[in-house]
């Protein structure tokens, strides 16, 4: 499955709720509404960041044709890179 459109930004705002790679888009999302934040910071399993996910790309991502609610947030990392504005990836 083609993970675009990737629903990570750059990553110079590393602040904010840390969460594990490996939660579900949905569970996410989920977090995101109750916490009332519009990014996570993803870590591995050994605590270390790997990117940063958006509320808005997490919902474009949901919305794609090859969504599926058992895609993992670690499965969006690695797509194309785009501007600070866009959707993109960081690390």
């Amino acid at each position: 499955m083609n993970p675009s459109p990737v629903a990570v930004v750059d990553g110079k705002d590393a602040s904010g709720p840390r969460v594990c790679d490996d939660m579900t888009v949905e569970v996410a999302l989920s977090l995101m509404a109750g916490a009332r934040v519009d990014h996570l910071v993803l870590c591995d399993g050994d605590e270390q960041r790997t990117g940063l996910v958006t509320l808005a790309g997490l919902a474009v991502l949901r919305g794609s044709p090859g969504y599926t609610d058992r895609l993992r947030l670690r499965d969006v990392l690695g797509g194309p890179v785009a501007s600070p504005g866009g959707l993109s990836v960081a690390c």
